[in-house]
Parts: C-alpha cells; sequence; structure tokens
C-alpha cells in the first residue's frame, strides 16, 4: 500500500511515444486487501482494511473506500476503526498474499526474463528483448494488466519510462488500477512539477531537511546547487538526488535479486514481563523463519533477535553459526542462546524479533558439521507439506500446542517479499 506523494494535479497523458521505455513498474494496488476482495467477493464496495486486530495493530492495507475516510498503511488499527466505523477489518494472512505473489510474478516471467521482484506486490521488468515477440512496451503492459486481472483476479497499475526510478513513480501516478507511459523525451517535465518526497528514496530525515531548505518540489531539487546539497548530505546523496531530478538512474533491471534476510517480529498487546512467554515466541518465529528458508531454497549461516523495551530502546543480537541452516529448532536455539544473555528490561518487552540472515542457495552445496542430524529437517519438510495443504494452523510444535494464531498480529518478511502479540514484516 503506497504512501508515495502524488500531485493530484499531475497529468495523465504525456504522449505515446514508447521508443525508449523498455522499463515497466508492475504495482499491485492495495494488494493485502485485494486479495482478500478476490478471495471473499462479497466484501467488494465496501470499506476494507487489513491490519492487526489487537490494541496495538497497524493497518497494512486498504481499499480506497477506506482511504477514502483518511485510513492509511502504517496508521494505528484503532485510529482507522474511528476515522471508518463502517469499515470491515480482517487479519493479515500472509501465507496467502505469497500464493497470490507467486501467481503474479509467473505472468511477469513469462513476458521476459528480465523480471526484479522488489517486494510482494510490485517488480520492474525490462522488456527490450520482448518487443519483437510481444510488441511495444505500451501493449506489454496493457497485456499484462489484462491477465493478472482475468488470471489472479487482481488490479494491477503499470508505469512505462526509460529508467527505474520514473517507472516506479509513474506507476504511483497510475493509480488505481491503471497505466502511465513516461516517454523519454518527457522525463524532466514529468518530474519538475512532482513534489520532491515523490523521488524513489526520498522520506524520513531527507524529506524533512529538503523542506526545512525550501525544495519542496523535483524541479527546485533539480535548480539547486549540488554544493549546497553536499553540505546537506554528503556528496554521494547530493549527486544521487540531484541526478534523479533531472532524470538520470543507471540502475538496470536485475533479476533475481539476492535475499539478505528473513525475519519475523512482534509488537505485543501488553507488555511482556515473563521470560518463558518471550521464549514460546521465539520457537513460533523460528519455525516461521525456518518454512520461509526452505520456500525459498535458502540457509542461513547468521541468526539475530531484536528486542525493544517499554521505553522503546531496541537492543540487536546476531550470531554465527557453525553451518548454515533451514531448520526452525536450530534457529530457535540459537535465538534462544542470544535472549539468555540479555537482561529482561524492567518494564517489559514491548517488540521481539528473530531474524535468519547472511543466506545463501541450498542447491549451489552447503556445509554441514560432522555430527549433522538429517531427521529435524525431514520431519520439518513434512510439516512444510501439511501447512501447504491445510493452513498454518493445521500443525505446529508441541510445545506451541494451544496457542492461538489469533491473539495478535502477525507478519514476516522474506524471500517471496508483511495477535496478545503483533508480528510484522521487518524490511
Amino acid at each position: 500500500m503506497s504512501k508515495a506523494p502524488r500531485d493530484g494535479r499531475a497529468r495523465r497523458d504525456w504522449g505515446a511515444d514508447d521508443s525508449a521505455t523498455p522499463v515497466l513498474h508492475v504495482d499491485m494496488d492495495s494488494f493485502f486487501a485485494s486479495v482478500e476482495l478476490a478471495e471473499d467477493p462479497s466484501l467488494a464496495g465496501r470499506p476494507l482494511v487489513v491490519g492487526g486486530m489487537g490494541t496495538r495493530g497497524v493497518v497494512t492495507s486498504a481499499t480506497y473506500e477506506a482511504r477514502a475516510a483518511g485510513v492509511h498503511a502504517g496508521m494505528p488499527t484503532g485510529r482507522a476503526r474511528a476515522l471508518c466505523p463502517a469499515a470491515r477489518f480482517v487479519p493479515v494472512r500472509h501465507g496467502v498474499y505469497g500464493e497470490y505473489s507467486r501467481r503474479v510474478m509467473a505472468i511477469l516471467g513469462q513476458v521476459t526474463p528480465l523480471v526484479e521482484q522488489v517486494s510482494i506486490d510490485e517488480a520492474f521488468l525490462d522488456v527490450s528483448g520482448s518487443r519483437l515477440r510481444l510488441g511495444p512496451p505500451v501493449r506489454i503492459g496493457r497485456e499484462l494488466r489484462r491477465r493478472i486481472r482475468a488470471e489472479v483476479g487482481l488490479p494491477a497499475s503499470v508505469g512505462i519510462a526509460a529508467t527505474k526510478g520514473v517507472a516506479k513513480i509513474a506507476s504511483s501516478h497510475a493509480k488505481p488500477d491503471g497505466l502511465l507511459l513516461v516517454p523519454a523525451g518527457a522525463t524532466v517535465d514529468f518530474l519538475h512539477g512532482l513534489p520532491v518526497g515523490a523521488l524513489w528514496g526520498v522520506g524520513g530525515r531527507t524529506g524533512q531537511v529538503l523542506e526545512r531548505e525550501g525544495i519542496d518540489t523535483v524541479g527546485d531539487l533539480a535548480r539547486a546547487d549540488v554544493g549546497r546539497l553536499t553540505r546537506l548530505f554528503g556528496p554521494a546523496l547530493a549527486h544521487h538526488l540531484h541526478d534523479q531530478a533531472w532524470g538520470i538512474d543507471p540502475r538496470r533491471v536485475t533479476p533475481g535479486r539476492a535475499e539478505k534476510s528473513v525475519g519475523t517480529e512482534s509488537t505485543f498487546d501488553v507488555n511482556v514481563s515473563d521470560r518463558a512467554q518471550i521464549e514460546q515466541f521465539i520457537l513460533g518465529a523460528a519455525h516461521q523463519c525456518a518454512r520461509r528458508l526452505r520456500a525459498s531454497g535458502l540457509v542461513a549461516w547468521t541468526v539475530g533477535i531484536k528486542m525493544r523495551d517499554a521505553d522503546f530502546h531496541t537492543v540487536t543480537r546476531s550470531t554465527t553459526l557453525a553451518a548454515p541452516t533451514d531448520v526452525g529448532r536450530e534457529i530457535a536455539r540459537a535465538a534462544a542462546a542470544l535472549f539468555a544473555r540479555e537482561p529482561m528490561p524492567t518494564g517489559g518487552v514491548r517488540l521481539f524479533g528473530v531474524r535468519a540472515e547472511n543466506l545463501q542457495a541450498r542447491a549451489g552445496g552447503i556445509a554441514v558439521t560432522l555430527d549433522d542430524d538429517r531427521r529435524p529437517l525431514a520431519a520439518e519438510r513434512a510439516m512444510d507439506a501439511v501447512v501447504s495443504r491445510f493452513g498454518g494452523g493445521a500443525i505446529r510444535p508441541a510445545s506451541l500446542l494451544g496457542e492461538s494464531d489469533g491473539a495478535g498480529e502477525t507478519a514476516t518478511n522474506g524471500p517471496g517479499s508483511s495477535r496478545g502479540t503483533r508480528m510484522e514484516p521487518t524490511r
């Protein structure tokens, strides 16, 4: 659910010349909410919000009917309920969204091998080599939107431009459910009328500094002295921002982008002071991480934890394993050992997370210890098959039996890549 600044006055037609615009950015509209509508068409036409159900839940996705009432991603669920009391609120279901994502990406992969998936609901394509077979970029973009709608049942917006950065901005301005071409010759005119926050990567502190300096539009940024920008941001970021403002972006569409980590983190409805409860969460989170690693054919060399206390002080710790793993109980053992070395915060734990990092592909061959026991991996792969067929609640480690999946809000991140607890994607 994008919150990228958009100019409502921005033109929707910049010309029809797509001869020098090989880059497409496909962005699914309100992806999680759209999947929920596809799963239950009776929800269509009314405000729908996907997010955490707990007292500290946050909005992950919302339909445009809910957005019209002021609801947006990252907003506390309680605030969303106050703004849009008529909305239907549903919990996050990452397994379902992951399956829809795979179906969308499979369609994109039939157009070109140059597909760079950047999140669960968006990807770049370079269609330079597809023109002879499928036609010009605009025709390809229209056909992609048609197929995604017909075969997956979801709306998608497509931006078409000469570079990745401009294509991403174009898809944002094509929403909802549209297509926008920015011809190469119109790139500068298109960019310079936009709010500076529309540029990819401008946000948070960078956006605040630019606003303070009176740099409100991309055109303002383009005309700003590079020396001034360097004093504000340092030479690397200054030149990067200035290049983007002029539509200069040498980044290529890179398929098979390596994932750096997978993780699960949880904000608890009530701060937790019981060490055993955190240890139980670690076990469940570790198995979620491991399941995602196995689904992507990856193993992890490093396990990390993240702990935030009642005062929002955050501690992160990590450890490198003797051999890489995709076994949940091994990840849990390493994470629990890290946690055991940390004192329990006086006011309890507000958030806890488990991460598997430093990933490599299992298919390329991996190191193993001399006493390697294959039985736990075989058992967890058997669990994967049950979960795939019957859902996440069908089977779990014995020590987690009786735990409710619905006590808080769950989210994870990783390849492919977002309830008492709220487990969220960590990106």
